[in-house]
């Protein structure tokens, strides 16, 4: 989606314009909701179709295809590890779950430390010189996906805030400085 002229050179006067620590009301209770598979340790297939109807409910059918435990095994693998890459790479092996996808899970799962990439938030990222590759914002990989959470982590450290309360404010800025229509359901 092309943007109009973006007013700002860097991304630290953008985040600041636009942070909100106000969550929308239905996505603060997919939050809290899915507290207890936080603390179960993974996702039940039901908190899954959960949070594809939040992110994209146009893959519903594929995360459907996926069991019951394969979605268990895979959300209690990348939870139980350190490790930001094999935590992304076990989530992408179930049917559905892109690294958009992904990134909504941890983000539900764990807002204070994940926020939610998507071609919105990196083609206003990629705008403002933050971000240099994958100018269309297609096709993430861990590298794309990673250097997304570094820097809203880095923004989370300056303003005192979520990962999360971040990525809504890129998500915010877009939705301003876009051209046509594009937004409809998402909670940011």
């Amino acid at each position: 989606m092309p943007l109009h002229p973006v007013p700002y050179d860097t991304a630290r006067p953008l985040v600041k314009r636009f942070l909100s620590l106000d969550e929308d009301e239905g996505t603060a209770d997919l939050i809290r909701e899915l507290r207890a598979a936080r603390r179960r340790g993974y996702l039940r297939r039901s908190e899954l179709e959960a949070i594809c109807y939040w992110k994209s409910p146009r893959a519903i059918r594929h995360i459907r295809s996926n069991s019951a435990h394969s979605v268990r095994a895979a959300t209690r693998a990348a939870l139980a590890t350190p490790n930001e890459r094999v935590r992304l790479a076990t989530l992408l092996t179930l049917q559905g779950v892109s690294v958009p996808m992904a990134s909504s899970i941890l983000t539900l799962l764990d807002p204070r430390r994940y926020g939610v990439i998507d071609i919105r938030v990196w083609e206003l990222l990629h705008r403002v010189g933050t971000v240099n590759k994958n100018p269309g914002g297609v096709g993430f990989t861990f590298d794309n996906w990673y250097e997304f959470l570094m820097v809203i982590r880095h923004f989370a450290r300056i303003f005192s805030c979520t990962a999360r309360d971040v990525e809504r404010a890129l998500f915010l800025a877009h939705k301003q400085y876009q051209k046509g229509q594009l937004y409809s359901r998402r909670g940011s």
